[in-house]
Formats: structure tokens, C-alpha cells, sequence
């Protein structure tokens, strides 16, 4: 069996080969990489049987692998590893796809190759990519995946009130008074989010969820008042979108 590992971080990519080599007699080739991009491109030069691949990394996230073989036909299995398996688990409740907390406990890394040998005997991994495919598609059209320190949060679009700019990073103010910051800047969202009619950026360091307005005030220029009481400024030339949200709103 051939195995490709996706981490940015040197000592645990070291590690997960280390533990391959000494407890997984059926693994015959590893290749490491620290991005997702990288680990694209031995994928394809390559055709490993089986990713192992972290989830949080600087420019992509691990998840997003999937993303970039649309059009290719997909025959490698894939094995999310992760910190914090209360922030990653409901992405994982599906049999398409196994995943291993770290640190890595050798039983458990044993057990994904032998279900990957299956897989591979079965000739069955194209199907259960499909799956994990569907699943994760599911998962986005009701939740956002935050990429925070300690895993990935899976937060209900409605649960969001506002992504507030803080140079490079993002901070996302949510229901009961939470508030996590994310290592990407506000255009990651803006961009993630331009299809969905939820959220409107009145000024450029903001991103609103529109359910989460509670008033609009004309006086200072205009500005929006927030669920939390937070007073968000409308820029001048985001006045007129804003009165046509309002007017589709009102209708």
C-alpha cells in the first residue's frame, strides 16, 4: 500500500511515519507534504492508495481536498486527522471516510489501513469518495466550517451575527456572546458567502448576517444595530444595495 501524508507541521508528519513504518507491515511507500497543494500534485504524479491529511493548514484547509479533483476520477481513500474530535466529529459520522485524533494511537492507525485494504480489495473507494463528497456538500449548505486553534467548528449560519475585518484575520461574533477569531482575512468570506442572500457587507470591514439586524438608525451618516447592541456603520456607497435589501425584505 502506497501513502501520501498532508501536514504542515514537520514533527507530526515525522511521527505518523514513524508509526506507519514500525506497526503497518502493508505499507510499502510513504510521500509527505506540507500543503494541500503539494500533496495535490503527488497525488496526481503518484496515485497513493491512501491520504492521510491534516485538517487545518495555512491556505487551505484539508478539507477542501476534494475541491480540487471535480473533474478527475478519484481512487485514493482518504484519512482526516484532527486535534479535537468535539469540533470534527459530525463531519466524520459517515462511512466514507475515516479519521484519527492526535496524537496518533497505533490500534486506531492500524485500523484505517486495514479499512482502506478492504476498500482497495472491494474496489470500492470511488464510491465511498462520492459519499464523503455528498456528506460534506450537506454539511455546507446548513453550516460554516470555522478553522479555529483547537479544530474545525461547524457553526449553524443562523447561530452567526457578523464577521468583523482585523487585518489578515477574522473576527466572527456569534450567538450567546461567542466570538472566535480566524486565521483569514474578511474576503475569504465575503467570497464563501457571495451566494448566499443571509449576509450583507455594509462596509468593508464587515460582513452581516441580515436575520441578525435589529435596527437600522439614519442619523451619523446611517449605521446598523446589531443583536448583540454592536453599532456597524454603512458605508456611503453601500447605501443604495442596503435600501434595496430592505425594499426585497419588505415586499
Amino acid at each position: 500500500m502506497n501513502i501520501l501524508l498532508i501536514d504542515d507541521e514537520n514533527k507530526a508528519l515525522a511521527l505518523l511515519k514513524t508509526l506507519l513504518t514500525e506497526h503497518c507491515p502493508q505499507v510499502v511507500q510513504i510521500w509527505t507534504a506540507d500543503t494541500l497543494e503539494n500533496g495535490v500534485a503527488i497525488i496526481r504524479e503518484h496515485k497513493p492508495d491512501l491520504v492521510f491529511l491534516d485538517i487545518e493548514m495555512p491556505e487551505h484547509s484539508g478539507l477542501e481536498i476534494l475541491d480540487f479533483f471535480k473533474d478527475e476520477r478519484i481512487d485514493f481513500n482518504i484519512v482526516f486527522c484532527t486535534a479535537y474530535n468535539e469540533y470534527a466529529i459530525e463531519a466524520f459520522k459517515i462511512n466514507a471516510v475515516d479519521y484519527l485524533l492526535k496524537p496518533v494511537d497505533i490500534q486506531e492507525l492500524q485500523g484505517a489501513i486495514q479499512k482502506t485494504a478492504s476498500l482497495i480489495s472491494q474496489k470500492d473507494i470511488g464510491n465511498n469518495i462520492l459519499q464523503l463528497q455528498a456528506s460534506l456538500q450537506m454539511l455546507s449548505k446548513r453550516k460554516l466550517a470555522l478553522e479555529v486553534p483547537r479544530g474545525v467548528l461547524f457553526v449553524e449560519y443562523t447561530d452567526i451575527l457578523y464577521f468583523e475585518a482585523d487585518g489578515m484575520y477574522t473576527n466572527v461574533f456569534l450567538k450567546n456572546k461567542r466570538k472566535e477569531c480566524i486565521a483569514k482575512p474578511l474576503k475569504y468570506f465575503v467570497d464563501q458567502l457571495s451566494g448566499n442572500e443571509a449576509f450583507y457587507r455594509p462596509h468593508r470591514s464587515y460582513l452581516v448576517n441580515v436575520g441578525s439586524i435589529c435596527e437600522f438608525v439614519k442619523k451619523d451618516g446611517g449605521f446598523l444595530i446589531m443583536d448583540d447592541k454592536k453599532k456597524i456603520a454603512i458605508s456611503r456607497d453601500k447605501k443604495d444595495s442596503f435600501f434595496e435589501l430592505i425594499s426585497n425584505l419588505t415586499k
